[in-house]
């Protein structure tokens, strides 16, 4: 049996809450994309997912200029002849951009030099230091 209080995955909750519209495309493409309306643009306002702190800000930066000011974030498809086929892709788009948000960047290791390593790298920058000095004009006190 299912549990009446398991938590709604973000992807199948945003899938629900977000609307959809078929725009004619724009642009070169022919009779069929003149004519027939198979861009898809999928709006999911991003407030009303109720995102922890810290998924919402990474959906923020990942979204960009996805994202309008009242909060909606939208998607668009036209790559495909088809509205079904758009729309699996405008669905695809979000899923995967949700998935991306949720997912915690790995920690960076701070890495230390050891002894040796740091003489040799400021031997390194003394001996570039003097290529440069030597590129520059002769001042009067270097006669």
């Amino acid at each position: 049996m299912d549990e009446p209080d398991a938590p709604e995955p973000l992807v199948s909750r945003a899938l629900r809450l977000a609307s959809e519209s078929f725009l004619a495309g724009s642009g070169p493409g022919g009779q069929n994309a003149n004519k027939v309306a198979t861009e898809v643009e999928l709006r999911v306002n991003i407030y009303a997912l109720r995102l922890a702190p810290l998924v919402f800000a990474r959906l923020r930066a990942l979204a960009g200029a996805k994202l309008a000011g009242n909060g909606d974030l939208i998607i668009t498809s036209k790559a495909h002849r088809t509205q079904e086929a758009n729309r699996q892709d405008a669905r695809a788009k979000l899923a995967a951009l949700l998935e991306d948000a949720e997912t915690e960047p790995k920690k960076r290791a701070k890495t230390r030099l050891n002894r040796v390593g740091k003489t040799e790298r400021l031997k390194v920058k003394k001996v570039r230091g003097t290529v440069k000095a030597n590129r520059s004009k002769p001042r009067a006190g270097d006669w």
